[in-house]
């Protein structure tokens, strides 16, 4: 059951990222992430005040249960490392292709490991160094088709904005294992609505004092209208992450493999790219984005 919660995920996460793209084009990024998180918190107000009434029963999937603070302070830390990488993305997509975007962000379960190897000795089997060394591969080819579009990967803002999203994108799902996952497996056992439910609510706390005193004193400088897009964005980001939380909440889901099903939404970004935004050098960019993905494939044989 978890397997095809994640594989739902992933596909409504692809029509995320495009909504993304459309909803920032020629508009200011901090107001639509304000509205995002606005958004999906209210999307989960309605359990969170129907729980607490008591007009939904703790049998129900939508349940969201009493927390106390010692809860809500890892929530509140998951809401800062989401919120980073949600901003730093929402820059480089912006700024960037689709087709670069995508299978950039695909390389996140690489930069989980390559993390652990530098930052807790850990070693990698023949499968993961394998692995490692396609998604670098893939990289530099990126780099190399990027220059033909006038985008340098060693100096531009908006690559690294996409890298530094990434990483933090990948902290974020090592951090939702521990928090999901059972106390006898090691996690912290927490509910997976009580999470979701409440970290949008403080994202969106963040983004209002962002907007505040980073936006508004420039809003004339960064012009904000309004697309029905940005409620799209909303809209498959949280049924996406439902199903996402839904899974890992299973004892006997791998964080592992939902990571890199997550991911494979790259290939819904990556086709309308093509099709529909007419971006260039498809040929030579899905070739990149086989490489991730074969990448994503050996990361999983080794791992299991």
């Amino acid at each position: 059951m978890w397997l095809a919660l994640a594989f739902l995920s992933a596909f409504l996460l692809g029509f995320y990222d495009v909504s993304k793209k459309i909803s920032l084009a020629d508009n200011a990024v901090i107001p639509v992430l304000l509205l995002n998180t606005l958004f999906c918190f209210l999307f989960f107000s309605p359990c969170i005040l129907g729980s607490s009434l008591g007009w939904i029963y703790e049998t129900s999937i939508v349940y969201v249960p009493h927390a106390d603070w010692e809860v809500h302070k890892y929530i509140v830390l998951k809401a800062l490392i989401v919120l980073s990488s949600w901003f730093l993305g929402y820059l480089a997509i912006k700024n960037l292709p689709l087709t670069i975007v995508g299978p950039v962000q695909a390389t996140r379960p690489v930069m989980v490991l390559v993390g652990a190897v530098l930052i807790f000795n850990e070693h990698l089997n023949l499968w993961q160094w394998a692995g490692v060394s396609l998604a670098v591969v893939s990289f530099y080819l990126m780099s190399v088709s990027g220059k033909k579009e006038g985008i340098l990967f060693t100096h531009n803002k908006w690559i690294a904005c996409l890298v530094l999203s990434a990483i933090c994108g990948a902290v974020s799902g090592l951090y939702d294992k521990m928090l999901l996952s059972p106390v006898e497996q090691g996690g912290m056992g927490f509910n997976r609505m009580v999470v979701q439910s409440w970290y949008n609510l403080y994202q969106f706390i963040f983004m209002s004092v962002i907007l505040l005193f980073v936006w508004l004193p420039r809003r004339k400088a960064e012009r904000f209208h309004w697309k029905w897009t940005i409620l799209l964005i909303s809209i498959f980001l949280s049924v996406a992450d439902f199903m996402y939380f839904y899974a890992l909440s299973y004892p006997d889901a791998m964080i592992s493999i939902v990571s890199m099903i997550r991911r494979s939404s790259v290939l819904v970004s990556f086709v309308v790219g093509a099709l529909v935004f007419r971006e260039h050098n498809i040929k030579v960019k899905a070739v990149e984005l086989g490489l991730v993905l074969l990448s994503m494939v050996f990361l999983w044989i080794g791992t299991n």
